[in-house]
């Protein structure tokens, strides 16, 4: 009985989200230092990738169009914190935060967005979630792993995404879910779940935007 009453209020959630995404999704600002960001007025989900993880392309996924967030072939196009707002009224916003690891940028660039995204993570009170996305052709590499540290230490809950999950065989799938799901239980701070996505193919896509919506009502 309290399966199926779970699966139902999964469903409800799942359209709900389906729902919330097909309406109003707009791009409210960049903000290249923390005293350009928008009031702490609302529920705020963070993602966060490896440059060339499909940070963008998962954007634009999840909110159902097709360039909201911008894709690029460069690595490390993103050098600020871009704020997207969702629903009418406005029920919470999407942050796009600069990737990590390779960038085509002198590295005094490179620092600045490190502590821009550092001093986010740790500071900001209306961030709920932050998403950590994981390339599933590599899996969790040292990058990742320094990312998941920092936002343990800064005691902010994370979930971690798997993303291109189309480009590699289903047994190797299988593979990069269990080690992704096993190095979520050592860190404090990580949700015990692993999502598995395509933007290209929509896999898990309704399951991304249940759980974005789920984890800004926290």
């Amino acid at each position: 009985m309290e399966e199926r009453e779970d699966d139902l209020a999964r469903s409800e959630l799942t359209e709900r989200a389906r729902r919330l995404f097909s309406g109003p999704v707009t791009f409210l600002k960049s903000a290249p230092a923390l005293k350009f960001l928008p009031d702490p007025d609302v529920p705020e989900i963070a993602f966060a990738g490896r440059s060339n993880v499909g940070k963008s392309s998962l954007l634009n996924a999840l909110v159902g169009r097709k360039a909201i967030a911008r894709t690029s072939v460069t690595p490390g196009r993103t050098q600020e914190l871009n704020f997207f707002e969702v629903g009418e009224p406005l029920l919470f916003r999407l942050v796009d935060m600069p990737g990590y690891g390779f960038a085509k940028a002198p590295p005094k660039v490179v620092e600045t967005w490190r502590r821009l995204v550092r001093d986010y993570l740790r500071g900001r009170v209306v961030l709920k979630r932050t998403l950590v996305l994981i390339d599933s052709r590599h899996g969790v590499k040292p990058v990742d792993a320094e990312m998941m540290e920092m936002l343990d230490q800064a005691a902010v809950g994370y979930r971690l995404v798997l993303t291109k999950a189309d480009k590699i065989k289903a047994s190797e799938l299988e593979a990069v879910h269990a080690a992704t799901l096993a190095e979520a239980r050592k860190h404090s701070a990580a949700y015990p779940e692993v999502l598995v996505t395509s933007s290209e193919k929509g896999m898990g896509i309704d399951e991304l935007r249940a759980a974005v919506l789920s984890d800004s009502l926290l």
